[in-house]
């Protein structure tokens, strides 16, 4: 697969969202062609980069739960690495993330929770390889199975979050009553939900990396580096609370 990339008749590329260390953007980048990045590796020096700033774009929604009054908070992530990790994530494994676009989420959740003099070190954090239903429902069964304690947690995707209403509607668990949940990307079925979620621009975000692309190729293929970070908008919803009495969740 490499060697198809190495030799496709291309003029340019746009790398969408891969680790840092694919193997596959090492060819690219091998070809000296006009490349852009959308999305990730977000470090590239000299390669123009269209994206988000995710850590900054996650914060309002947990400064929200915060504000709401809860201490005790989970995290439910999706892949950070190319190598699979289902289970709960280490420090170490966030800090030598290569999937920037989660990496940097789950660290700004962990900032604003810092800021708020709390201890990031108790955060726990679920990670899922595969972002599928399935997989999403069982990421919230493992957090809450081993943290029933907790009464809001921060999703750095929609599906994370509707994985999660949906396990609390098996397992019994109000939401927002019981617990607070936010999501991430703004799609549809979670807006739909009443999800308190971050809307991103995906569709501009493409149209802006293919006039990118357009324009290295007819003018300056080898332009110095252009990063543009689109702005975001927090999609107030019906999924937070202040927090349930003392107790634990009852489930199963």
């Amino acid at each position: 697969a490499k060697q198809l990339v190495h030799q496709a008749s291309v003029d340019g590329f746009i790398v969408y969202s891969v680790a840092a260390n694919d193997p596959f953007l090492q060819v690219v980048m091998s070809r000296g062609m006009p490349t852009v990045i959308c999305d990730q590796p977000a470090d590239r020096r000299r390669v123009p980069f269209i994206g988000i700033d995710d850590r900054e774009a996650i914060k309002p929604v947990v400064r929200q739960v915060l504000e709401a009054g809860h201490t005790r908070i989970g995290v439910l992530c999706i892949r950070l690495d190319r190598s699979p990790n289902d289970g709960f994530v280490s420090r170490e494994r966030l800090a030598s993330a290569q999937m920037h676009v989660q990496r940097d989420r789950v660290r700004g959740v962990l900032e604003v929770i810092e800021d708020a003099t709390l201890d990031p070190a108790q955060v726990p954090v679920v990670e899922r390889h595969v972002n599928n239903p399935e997989q999403t429902y069982s990421a919230a069964a493992q957090l809450l199975r081993e943290h029933p304690e907790l009464t809001a947690v921060v999703c750095t995707t929609d599906s994370m979050a509707l994985g999660l209403t949906a396990y609390a509607a098996d397992a019994g668990i109000s939401i927002p009553g019981e617990l607070s949940v936010t999501g991430f990307d703004g799609i549809p079925q979670a807006v739909g939900a009443g999800i308190t979620t971050v809307r991103q621009p995906s569709r501009e975000k493409g149209q802006r990396a293919g006039d990118a692309l357009a324009q290295l190729i007819a003018v300056a293929p080898r332009a110095g580096e252009q990063r543009v970070l689109l702005p975001t908008q927090v999609v107030p919803g019906t999924s937070i609370t202040s927090p349930r009495a003392a107790g634990v969740l009852s489930v199963g």
